[in-house]
């Protein structure tokens, strides 16, 4: 397998450099925070805000200032969770066009939802989160397994394809299961384009210890992974457990995506986009680049949130939408491009 390594000049990023990208980052996310609860199709001040916090919801400024402060938690919450995700995924597969969405992880984890919902009566957010996640890990385990048949192993086009082909079986289970039943298609169908519209606190708690829960065991693995970067055999001459390395980190991510789609729906192409941008800023050591696709993957989420709200203002566009529009590019960009040694 032979993912993407940067140039020499792109890996050797200085410390003070690398810290100054990610204080940047975290800048333009506050930035992207506040204009999300500002704009929208009602434009509020200053005073509206600081109403809205305090917890007065009398007028209508008022009132779509309380609505956007959740949609904003949920949106760096998410966006976050996805960024991260799919560095995992590209460092544990060492596959440069891994991301939850293009493997499938984001639609197994919405069927299972699915499922759940019209045969097993589930209505409770807590349980759609347990079982997205079971979803997300069985499709992964599922993907990878495919792409691993043949000469090669798991190469990144054959996990691409498998991806890819699972994403389009899976989808249309999922339209199987929902058009007979009118009850749920609505609300199932607006869910599946992928949004943080109907983000709430009690939502956001629900998810919260999940997304701790693979935030830390990603930030965990970053020293392994960069271990797995050099490949297997060096890796466990160094004295790593590679299969060991490989399921914890894959099981962070999978937990973040899952999670993340529990609340959100499927939203593609945050985790395949950040990484990349990630590794043209600091380069390649997991140490950094984990936490750095956090916090730019939650300024992406945000703005595409943002862009969808002012494009057809006073309507909205679903961020999954967003989002999609920006990622298919950059994806086909990835699979034509020539160098493509190690990441």
């Amino acid at each position: 397998m032979t993912p993407v390594v940067p140039d020499a000049a792109i890996v050797r990023r200085p410390r003070r450099l690398r810290s100054l990208w990610l204080l940047l980052a975290l800048v333009m996310v506050l930035g992207l925070m506040l204009a999300s609860v500002t704009i929208g199709s009602r434009e509020v001040g200053w005073a509206d805000i600081w109403a809205a916090l305090n917890g007065s919801a009398d007028g209508f400024d008022e009132a779509a200032v309380a609505t956007r402060i959740p949609r904003t938690a949920l949106a760096v919450l998410a966006g976050a969770a996805l960024g991260m995700s799919g560095a995992v995924m590209q460092g544990v597969t060492r596959n440069p066009l891994a991301d939850p969405g293009v493997l499938g992880v984001n639609v197994g984890a919405a069927l299972a939802v699915v499922t759940g919902i019209a045969f097993f009566g589930l209505n409770a957010a807590a349980s759609f989160i347990w079982v997205a996640i079971i979803g997300a890990a069985v499709t992964a385990a599922f993907v990878y397994t495919v792409g691993s048949l043949g000469r090669g192993g798991a190469t990144p086009l054959k996990l691409a394809l498998a991806g890819a082909a699972t994403s389009a079986a899976l989808a249309s289970v999922v339209t199987a299961v929902v058009l007979p039943r009118n009850d749920i298609a609505g609300g199932v169908l607006s869910w599946q384009i992928g949004g943080v519209g109907g983000a709430t606190f009690v939502s956001i708690q629900q998810v919260v210890p999940f997304l701790l829960v693979g935030f830390t065991m990603s930030l965990v693995a970053a020293r392994s992974l960069n271990s797995l970067a050099l490949g297997d055999d060096l890796a466990a001459g160094l004295g790593e457990r590679v299969a060991l390395a490989r399921g914890g980190a894959a099981l962070g991510a999978v937990v973040l995506a899952g999670a993340c789609t529990a609340v959100t729906g499927p939203i593609g192409f945050v985790g395949l986009v950040v990484p990349h941008a990630c590794r043209l800023l600091i380069g390649v050591d997991h140490r950094w680049l984990l936490p750095f696709s956090a916090v730019l993957g939650a300024a992406l989420l945000t703005a595409a949130d943002v862009l969808g709200r002012v494009i057809v203002r006073p309507g909205e566009v679903d961020v999954g939408i967003i989002t999609a529009l920006i990622g298919a590019p950059f994806f086909i960009y990835i699979v034509r491009r020539q160098k493509v040694r190690a990441l």
